[in-house]
């Protein structure tokens, strides 16, 4: 499993790229791999507001359905279509083209309290035990 280094991480198993007043979000490597094939993905709205640890998307898959979380609070700038026409980009590249939305940063600040991926990594795989 990979888990970029440039990204930040959530305990709910997202991501962020920060690129500077935007972060776009997505869900990780582990994520896809624990929800198996992704046949739906419901994205928020552009405009929407989002609040930090609320729910901000849902992902479907043949075995769940599970809520995708604002890792930061901000207003959704973008959508990604792609996401929502083929849900399976989501297990084949969550990284690069299953990017889910992108945000407009309100506090900078909340960033610390995501994860770098070393920690991320030691976190996920503590989580098969």
């Amino acid at each position: 499993m990979e888990f970029p280094a440039d990204l930040k991480y959530t305990k709910d198993h997202e991501w962020v790229r920060v690129e500077g007043d935007t972060a776009i979000v997505g869900i990780t490597d582990y994520a896809q791999n624990a929800l198996g094939d992704v046949v739906f993905a419901e994205l928020p709205k552009v405009g929407q507001d989002l609040e930090k640890g609320k729910g901000a998307a849902v992902v479907e898959s043949v075995k769940s359905v599970s809520d995708v979380y604002a890792p930061i609070a901000g207003k959704v700038t973008a959508v990604n279509d792609k996401v929502s026409a083929d849900p399976s980009i989501l297990n084949k590249s969550p990284y690069k083209d299953g990017w889910m939305f992108k945000v407009k940063l309100k506090d900078k600040g909340e960033l610390s309290s995501l994860m770098d991926s070393k920690k991320y990594s030691e976190f996920a795989s503590q989580q098969h035990h």
